[in-house]
């Protein structure tokens, strides 16, 4: 009997609030995979509401209860730490049109720098398709409510963010 590697996904964000389409995509990919590894990154050139440690403890407790996903905080070059968890897959999202020729670009870039990748895309439910951690941000910060955006756990870190930045 021959032994079967393990299918392990990688699914790379800022997640600047995690929101219910990343939810969304998360759940439907643990189906699909062995292992999925949401990488929050750390180095961005986007500024952030919460920090890299804010926010992977936020994706940890909405993803607690999945025995197959585990969430890591990383800096630097996606693909190293693609290699560094063995995954030979990248989940993307596509919310709509646009978002295609960029994540095109970068799925062909990846395979340049690590041809046994694969790139898979995946679209959000109904639901969630206009759904993007910049608006969620953006209604948050002008008082709107986001709970239909956000779990609670998320929207009260987002609550409470708010707050603490309003003291300052």
């Amino acid at each position: 009997m021959s032994h079967m590697k393990k299918r392990i996904a990688v699914y790379p964000g800022t997640f600047d609030p995690i929101t219910l389409g990343h939810e969304d995509l998360v759940r439907r990919a643990a189906h699909l995979f062995d292992e999925v590894v949401v990488a929050v990154a750390g180095s961005t050139n986007k500024t952030t509401l919460f920090t890299l440690d804010e926010r992977v403890r936020l994706a940890q407790a909405v993803f607690s209860m999945y025995a197959n996903v585990r969430v890591i905080g990383f800096s630097g070059l996606l693909m190293q730490f693609v290699q560094a968890q063995q995954a030979q897959i990248v989940i993307r999202g596509l919310r709509a049109a646009s978002d295609f020729e960029y994540e095109f670009q970068l799925a062909g870039m990846n395979r340049k720098l690590y041809p046994k990748l694969e790139t898979m895309f995946l679209t959000p439910s109904d639901e969630y398709m206009f759904v993007s951690s910049s608006l969620v941000r953006e209604v948050a910060r002008l008082g709107g409510d986001v709970n239909q955006f956000v779990s609670k756990t998320v929207e009260d870190a987002i609550k409470q963010k708010l707050r603490s930045e309003a003291g300052k």
